[in-house]
């Protein structure tokens, strides 16, 4: 096994070793580290630092390159569908047990109708996510399985969720908008069913074409997963206390509420529109982006991982285009979406700081041609990346050689003193 030497301040020198993973991804395993010299590392934002080992997701950020189980995504959009993609995350390529995974997930779509009245606690105008999360962490006190062993808990918990997240979803928008909430349909798919429970008695016949079933399964794919990123390493965490697996799930879409992480798209339409309302003037916007002194961001652009295009971003802009046309919809806002990624394609500010376009940029103008809201936008995201936080809690909870996370700190407060 290759080692790397670490020589520290006191002349001691110690050898760690080096774990390579399948894509010849490197990393110095420091997990000794501080039993044998006193010391710690430090990483603000943990961007140096690799938390466990999994085989779900591969992301190179250099190339654009992002695989599920090893399959290029891609290849993935063109070739599944979002059910199939949530076992095979979830599952790996274990296939003998898929139709009865779907006969379940059509089986469990209903919630308890106890639950139905939580909903009217929530005021008219409460974020779908605020209700989301809520209700993930209820269903918890609905479900007593003492009498199943654990690996069968982890199965019968995960269909649970899967199931119910997209009819706890559904009922969010109608509560919202004063609705009354429509049960799921058993013979509808995943994706058909949703659709079914948002919009079956206003705009039912718009919702069930070919195209927007095609689009919000190639939305809910690309949102799958995405390795450790800020919500999915919450899930890690709150999950490796033992926590439920509910409660570790709504701790997650807690995590992916922020602007930052899955509010994204919401916020680049809102960058859209208010750049449209200001005359459309994007060049005004551009030139604000560049200029240091300026708190303006463009939303949309840059990665924390990909350092080249998003490799989401270009199957869904071609899907953008493909909706926007089946639905007759001259939207202004993407023609000044086209204008911005055009500049950052060919502006070399924004190519030498790999200011490209990501997935956010357009999920949300597809979203929005497709009739959910602005708050809804987070809330799809959510049930897009379910799967992937299921498929990284079971990875976990199967690992013998989990434990629980407890990140050290630098302290730099007062030193010992009176207190009198």
């Amino acid at each position: 096994m290759k080692k790397a030497k670490l020589i520290l301040d006191n002349n001691q020198t110690i050898e760690l070793p080096i774990i390579e993973g399948t894509e010849n991804e490197k990393a110095i395993d420091i997990s000794t580290l501080r039993n044998e010299t006193g010391y710690i590392t430090l990483d603000p934002g943990y961007g140096n630092t690799g938390a466990c080992m999994s085989d779900i997701t591969f992301i190179d950020g250099e190339t654009g390159i992002l695989r599920y189980r090893g399959f290029p995504i891609e290849q993935v959009v063109e070739n599944t569908n979002f059910t199939d993609l949530s076992h095979l995350l979830i599952y790996g390529d274990k296939k003998d047990d898929l139709m009865e995974f779907k006969k379940s997930l059509r089986q469990h779509a209903v919630i308890h109708e106890d639950m139905k009245r939580f909903f009217d606690g929530f005021p008219s105008n409460a974020h779908p996510m605020a209700i989301l999360s809520s209700m993930v962490t209820a269903l918890s006190s609905y479900h007593d399985d003492n009498d199943k062993t654990e690996e069968e808990k982890i199965d019968i918990n995960i269909v649970r969720l899967l199931a119910k997240v997209k009819t706890i979803a559904a009922y969010s928008y109608r509560k919202s908008h004063g609705l009354p909430f429509i049960y799921p349909e058993p013979e509808l798919g995943y994706v058909e069913n949703f659709l079914h429970m948002m919009f079956a008695d206003s705009q039912e016949d718009n919702h069930s074409d070919d195209i927007i079933v095609e689009a919000l399964n190639l939305l809910l794919i690309l949102h799958a997963d995405h390795e450790q990123n800020c919500s999915t390493s919450t899930v890690r965490m709150v999950g490796s206390s033992q926590a439920n697996i509910y409660a570790t799930i709504s701790a997650g879409i807690s995590a992916l509420w922020g602007p930052l992480h899955g509010g994204a798209n919401q916020a680049v339409i809102e960058m859209l529109k208010m750049i449209h309302e200001d005359g459309g003037s994007y060049k005004k916007y551009i030139d604000l982006a560049k200029d240091k002194n300026s708190p303006f961001r463009l939303m949309g652009f840059g990665h924390r991982v990909y350092k080249n295009y998003d490799p989401r971003a270009r199957v869904i802009k071609k899907m953008t285009e493909k909706v926007l046309k089946k639905l007759n919809i001259d939207d202004p806002l993407l023609d000044i979406a086209k204008e911005l990624e055009s500049v950052a394609l060919s502006d070399e500010y924004f190519i030498k700081r790999g200011l490209y376009p990501n997935v956010d940029f357009y999920s949300g103008i597809i979203y929005r041609a497709l009739g959910f809201p602005t708050n809804m936008f987070t809330v799809m995201f959510a049930l897009g990346r379910l799967p992937g936080w299921i498929a990284h809690w079971r990875e976990m909870m199967l690992n013998p050689k989990s434990r629980i996370n407890r990140p050290r700190q630098i302290y730099t407060g007062l030193n010992k003193r009176d207190c009198k």
